[in-house]
């Protein structure tokens, strides 16, 4: 890989950092699947594996697939040896061998976009009696979120596409897109997650510059970098105040639903 191509794939190590409270969501969206089919289990942008084991634990004699187009987050799924194998693929070209049994989808397809397209072609892949399980961040409305764009606008207007950050659908869309397919159950949650100090930096700064931010820092330069970083987090500290002890509790929002057919 190129070293341009490498400054704009996943940082492995970044996305880790708070593992725990990513992984959570996805064993809840896990622990909500009603059924599955006979079929293989797919896991589209599976990153760093970090659902593998869960997901290995519940195969049942089925292949366990991971999907995702990067290169380095792939390489460490590869180390937790939970796949039976991984696909180096863009989610939006890619299509299984045979229908699945579950494709399951932990805080991935927001990236994607063209929901509206998507989501069908994803429920015509199953077989019978399978199951697409899908949980997205339902975040962009929120202060952690909003003020990114809206300083980016601000501060440098017409540079950054903003189509490159992720978004989902109002809900009732999902709804009317995939309830007549089969059994529909669509939900939301919200997470209060206790973020631990981070030396000389907001804890909100710290858990979106590695996801929602990744691809609006990527474009500036580092002086432009370190001046919306800045003004950012000068931003949080209001909205999310920082207790005696460094750390913040940020109430995150997710979104989840499932389609059996």
């Amino acid at each position: 890989m190129t070293e341009a191509l490498r400054s704009k794939d996943w940082n492995p190590g970044a996305y880790a950092r708070f593992h725990d409270l990513r992984l959570r969501p996805g064993l809840d969206l896990l622990n909500a699947v009603p059924a599955m089919g006979s079929g293989d289990i797919y896991d589209l942008g599976c990153g760093n594996g970090a659902m593998g084991d869960a997901l290995r634990a519940r195969t049942a004699g089925r292949g366990l697939i991971g999907v995702d187009a990067s290169p380095a987050m792939l390489e460490k799924a590869q180390q937790s040896q939970a796949y039976t194998q991984l696909q180096q693929v863009d989610i939006r070209d890619w299509h299984p061998a045979k229908a699945p049994g579950l494709i399951v989808s932990n805080a991935a397809l927001h990236w994607v976009g063209h929901h509206e397209a998507l989501m069908p072609r994803l429920a015509n892949m199953l077989g019978n009696g399978a199951t697409l399980a899908i949980q997205m961040p339902h975040q962009n409305k929120a202060p952690s979120h909003r003020v990114w764009r809206t300083l980016v606008d601000e501060m440098f207007p017409g540079r950054i596409e903003m189509a490159g950050t992720p978004g989902v659908m109002a809900p009732v869309k999902y709804e009317e897109l995939l309830a007549p397919r089969g059994r529909f159950r669509l939900w939301e949650t919200e997470y209060y997650q206790r973020l631990v100090a981070e030396a000389g930096s907001h804890p909100v700064r710290r858990f979106t510059e590695s996801t929602y931010a990744r691809p609006i820092l990527q474009a500036l330069e580092p002086d432009e970098k370190a001046d919306l970083i800045k003004r950012y987090e000068d931003v949080m500290h209001a909205a999310y105040p920082v207790r005696d002890d460094g750390s913040v509790l940020f109430p995150f929002r997710r979104l989840f639903f499932t389609l059996t057919v």
